[in-house]
């Protein structure tokens, strides 16, 4: 299959995989907790980066998205943190969702 690229948006590495279901998006976020990261709950309404306010290089809108709430760092399991994703989905149904394990040593966004 040929893939037109000017078509073809990725969001982050995870993109190219399958879909993820509930149960795929626990494993994951459990995987987090289990090696120290702790979750964080983004989110954005257009999902891509952009190019209105520079062209600079390196210059990207839309690079940031919007934090849901604090990162979770007293979460112990997956579904504390699916809770807080459906939540964000009900008060944000158009926008699209990431969770991210963040490392508070390192203090870096690892997955």
């Amino acid at each position: 299959e040929v893939v037109d690229p000017t078509r073809n948006v990725r969001y982050e590495t995870m993109s190219y995989m399958p879909d993820f279901n509930e149960r795929d998006q626990e494993a994951q976020v459990n995987y987090m907790i289990r090696n120290g990261l702790i979750p964080c709950i983004e989110f954005d309404q257009q999902g891509v980066t952009f190019r209105e306010n520079s062209r600079m290089p390196n210059y990207y809108d839309g690079r940031y998205w919007t934090m849901w709430k604090l990162p979770m760092f007293g979460a112990t399991d997956a579904r504390q943190v699916m809770q807080e994703v459906r939540e964000c989905q009900r008060n944000n149904p158009k926008a699209y969702i990431r969770i991210l394990g963040f490392d508070n040593i390192k203090q870096v966004q690892c997955m």
